[in-house]
């Protein structure tokens, strides 16, 4: 199982529905939930809808405060490491990374999330 992400915006095109356009898609293990939630990212990423964040430009300081924090004190957030090696710091770092780069570039992005 894992969290989905993805950025879109909906575009009238003249026809009878807005088109939906993807701009940014990511997948990560949820074995990297308590990780986020030790960052105080957990709601950000994985349920931004409970928080009341629903655009890409909402997110961006919680995250950037949040890497900041992990990169800070790698040790800290290691110990939260899947065991099974599906999980892991040094891949949830750049993914984060790749995420809040697509969140700047695209703030007006409505988010979109599925665990």
């Amino acid at each position: 199982m894992s969290l989905n992400v993805w950025l879109y915006i909906e575009v009238d095109t003249g026809g009878d529905k807005l088109k939906t356009v993807e701009l940014f898609d990511a997948n990560i293990t949820h074995n990297l939930g308590k990780m986020a939630k030790e960052a105080e990212i957990y709601y950000h990423l994985w349920r931004p809808d409970e928080i009341g964040m629903k655009s890409a430009g909402e997110i961006v300081e919680p995250l950037e405060k949040g890497l900041a924090l992990m990169k800070s004190d790698p040790k800290r957030f290691e110990k939260f490491n899947a065991s099974n090696g599906w999980g892991l710091y040094e891949n949830f770092i750049p993914w984060i990374e790749k995420y809040l780069a697509a969140c700047k570039e695209h703030p007006k992005a409505i988010i979109g999330v599925s665990r």
